[in-house]
């Protein structure tokens, strides 16, 4: 079978979970090839990313590093027997392969944590706001390239409504409410559309306010998937050279606490259905409102 010339990172997550149980293990590749009768080159190729592994033979050498967890097992099945061929695969070629990569791990996601420090998450961005913020962009230039970078970002939040829908649950500071991107009114429609998409009960709200202490070191925005089961979790953080996926076990839990201390810190869920009047502390609906009103 030819090598992969590109890889997704569905495919180099899969890899990289049947190194992880290798090493575990204490096994060499030579000794997880002779398992499943692969040579030591070939398995480097599939903990690569490079090539694929049949089914049985996945579960074989999972049964081979000692690997008991049927669901983590058949999370590893559903990565393998995957296509990787969805809505977004008609922007192959347009779009940066990473854009790719997300797009395909939210169609396989049941929730999704996310902290935003300057902009509006891109799950709830209204078409004017995502627009203006690629107009700014230097690395995009074209009309064409930007057309397509739009419709890509609003064709992912199809996942906010679809069978079953994610969970979402955005942590978003203060100065991201107050940045004018295209102007007052698309700024308004923006805030008026986090008020509308948190009536979803399966979307939750957040504002960290400027007036929130110890949270300094927690300033680098990020993003959180569970799938499979939540057999697997995959965080994303973009860097000036690019998009990073995390998904080893100490970075994992290092974000889960991360996100755990800033919804603490957070102001309570925007929730429309509390009646005005019973707005009697601060929350993320009562400044949303007020910065609608100094606009």
């Amino acid at each position: 079978m030819a090598l992969r010339t590109t890889t997704t990172e569905r495919q180099r997550r899969l890899g990289a979970e049947l190194r992880k149980l290798r090493e575990r293990a204490g096994l060499t590749v030579s000794d997880g090839g002779a398992s499943i009768n692969m040579g030591r080159v070939h398995l480097t190729h599939v903990e690569r990313g490079h090539t694929a592994i049949s089914t049985e033979r996945l579960r074989a050498l999972c049964q081979t590093y000692g690997c008991t967890s049927s669901t983590y097992v058949d999370a590893l099945v559903r990565l393998s027997e995957s296509k990787g061929k969805g809505w977004w695969s008609g922007y192959k070629g347009k779009l940066s392969p990473a854009a790719l990569d997300l797009a395909e791990l939210e169609a396989s996601a049941e929730g999704l944590r996310s902290y935003e420090s300057l902009f509006i998450p891109g799950l709830f961005q209204t078409e004017d706001y995502t627009r203006s913020i690629f107009n700014a962009d230097d690395e995009i230039t074209s009309q064409e390239a930007i057309d397509s970078a739009v419709r890509f970002r609003m064709e992912r939040q199809a996942i906010l409504t679809g069978q079953p829908p994610a969970e979402v649950h955005a942590v978003v500071h203060e100065a991201a409410l107050h940045m004018r991107f295209g102007g007052t009114a698309v700024i308004r429609k923006q805030l008026l559309r986090l008020i509308e998409l948190a009536e979803n009960p399966r979307i939750t709200i957040q504002v960290l306010p400027f007036t929130t202490e110890g949270v300094s070191t927690l300033s680098t925005p990020f993003f959180m998937l569970t799938s499979h089961g939540k057999a697997l979790d995959t965080v994303l953080t973009e860097t000036p050279s690019g998009s990073l996926y995390l998904h080893d076990d100490d970075s994992i839990a290092k974000y889960r606490r991360q996100f755990d201390r800033l919804r603490a810190a957070a102001l309570p869920p925007v929730d429309t259905s509390i009646a005005p009047a019973a707005h009697d502390s601060r929350d993320s609906l009562g400044l949303i409102q007020y910065v609608l009103y100094t606009l």
